[in-house]
């Protein structure tokens, strides 16, 4: 029972919008991902004759239209879709619908504005499941035929047998091996249905986290070890090594998956913020705060939290942490009133926090509290048997991204990048393909930039990795004054540096730069 492409790229779907430019959108997006029977509607009142002519494999419906809106055309199509797998992905820029249209019966959900990749990966995730539900669906019914006409069969040896004993006794043995081959059949339906929900969960889970070396095996078994669980995770590697596909990996296993996976990087909000914004405000509760601002403990209610770069946050706020994980309660800034909240953490960092302890800038209380389940990225230097791997999905997803249509990689090129050390991680490697596929003429994919792969036998490995820090601190202030001290932006440094925001802030505060 094995979908092919064929299977996926047929597949019949429906787009129902009152918005004809989100309508052009979706359909330009499915047809060039290679879809080949995409219909749409602007008429939300037509979709229940429609799907009951044609039986789409997937509805996408837009939650917000006149006249009729998304929730009244599910009422309508659940009078149709008897089965128990709803083929409905709703489209909405509401937070609070996406709940309500998951209890109504909708699979999945798209968040406008549209981000493509988000589209593209859960329409093809949640057409892989429908297509296997229909799979089964029609095995079971062959099924059913099958022995509805052997339980026939047995009806009239029975009759037969009344007339002859010796006849009898030949249909009862007869009688007892087609039982068999029934259970059987059933025992082997039901293995294959436990497999398929494993490799649809697999798909979905682990969709992201790209790799097959041992060293990620390990992060694979981790991950589904303590998924299920609602243990406390803290994820430790450098700076690019995937922390946060790895933290949305875990939620997406979860038991909490349908609820939501909150994140909170803490070295983008600024240390007068920090509390505000884990665990929400008054009004008045300060000077400026015009508006009640809900914590993002409180909106994770049920849920995961992800706390990325947990190392940076601020001493005086790690006890408030440490009550919130040890009592699952808090208040907001200016009330008195304890609010519960039943929240799983999932921190982060790029520190030892070890050491950290020891230099008094982390609670060590708080640290054991994180340290239930450590797991461990590894850098993307031990474990180069991965890159071609990562270089194929990442060239596979800007050639759509960007409209190019890059096909081949020498292998000069592969054993370049192979034998760079990386210490941007898989971060940097996505930057260097992304560059590489811009400036790239033709279908072979073109690196132009420049990696330190040969290295004097000599040199000692402290003395490479002072001279690294220290092309890097140079070219990073260098970098910094070329764009007068902007950080982020279009025109920002960190942008020219190929890198987020919140890792060129943490690279500054390693290499003691500032503004000049």
């Amino acid at each position: 029972m094995i979908l092919t492409e064929s299977d996926i790229f047929n597949a019949t779907i429906l787009i129902v919008d009152d918005q004809e430019s989100n309508i052009s959108l979706l359909e330009e997006v499915l047809m060039e991902a290679g879809y080949t029977c995409v219909t749409s509607t602007m008429n939300p009142q037509e979709v229940c004759a429609l799907h009951d002519k044609n039986r789409y494999d997937l509805i996408l419906l837009d939650l917000q239209m006149p006249v009729m809106d998304g929730f009244e055309v599910m009422e309508g199509l659940k009078n149709i879709e008897t089965g128990s797998f709803f083929p409905v992905l709703v489209i909405t820029a509401q937070p609070g619908h996406k709940l309500r249209a998951l209890e109504s019966g909708a699979k999945d959900f798209i968040s406008k504005p549209f981000d493509l990749v988000e589209v593209k990966t859960r329409i093809r995730n949640m057409l892989e499941v429908r297509l296997l539900y229909k799979k089964i669906v029609t095995y079971s019914n062959e099924l059913e035929l099958t022995v509805q006409e052997r339980t026939g069969d047995l009806v009239k040896a029975n009759v037969q047998l009344t007339q002859e004993i010796e006849e009898r006794k030949k249909a009862e043995a007869s009688l007892q091996g087609t039982y068999a081959e029934i259970k059987c059949l059933k025992e082997r339906l039901e293995e294959e249905n436990i497999y398929l929900q494993q490799e649809v969960a697999r798909v979905c889970n682990f969709g992201d986290i790209v790799g097959q070396s041992s060293v990620l095996s390990r992060v694979f078994l981790q991950v589904e070890q303590v998924a299920p669980m609602n243990a406390t995770v803290l994820l430790t590697g450098e700076t690019g090594t995937g922390k946060g596909v790895v933290a949305r990996a875990i939620h997406s296993s979860s038991t909490r998956k349908n609820r939501p996976l909150i994140t909170v990087d803490c070295t983008t909000l600024p240390a007068t913020l920090v509390e505000s914004e884990l665990f929400g405000r008054e009004r008045g509760a300060y000077t400026g705060s015009d508006t009640r601002q809900v914590g993002r403990f409180e909106l994770a209610d049920g849920g995961t939290i992800f706390l990325d770069e947990i190392g940076e946050m601020p001493l005086e706020l790690q006890s408030k942490l440490l009550r919130v994980i040890q009592d699952g309660e808090f208040e907001r800034l200016g009330s008195p009133r304890t609010i519960k909240t039943d929240v799983r953490i999932i921190a982060a960092t790029n520190r030892n926090l070890s050491e950290e302890v020891k230099n008094g800038t982390f609670r060590e209380d708080l640290f054991y509290r994180l340290n239930v389940f450590p797991i461990s990225l590894p850098p993307l230097r031990q474990r180069k048997e991965d890159i071609p791997l990562l270089v194929n999905h990442f060239v596979t997803k800007f050639n759509t991204k960007i409209g190019k249509k890059i096909e081949t990689i020498s292998k000069d090129t592969m054993n370049a990048l192979q034998e760079y050390h990386w210490p941007g991680n898989v971060r940097e490697l996505e930057s260097v393909v992304e560059r590489a596929i811009i400036i790239t003429q033709g279908n072979a994919l073109q690196v132009l930039d420049r990696f330190d792969t040969f290295r004097k036998p000599e040199e000692s490995a402290d003395q490479e990795i002072k001279a690294l820090a220290l092309l890097e601190h140079d070219h990073i202030l260098q970098v910094l004054k070329k764009t007068g001290w902007r950080i982020e932006g279009k025109s920002g440094a960190a942008i020219l540096l190929g890198l987020n925001a919140s890792t060129l802030r943490a690279r500054m505060r390693k290499y003691g730069i500032v503004r000049q």
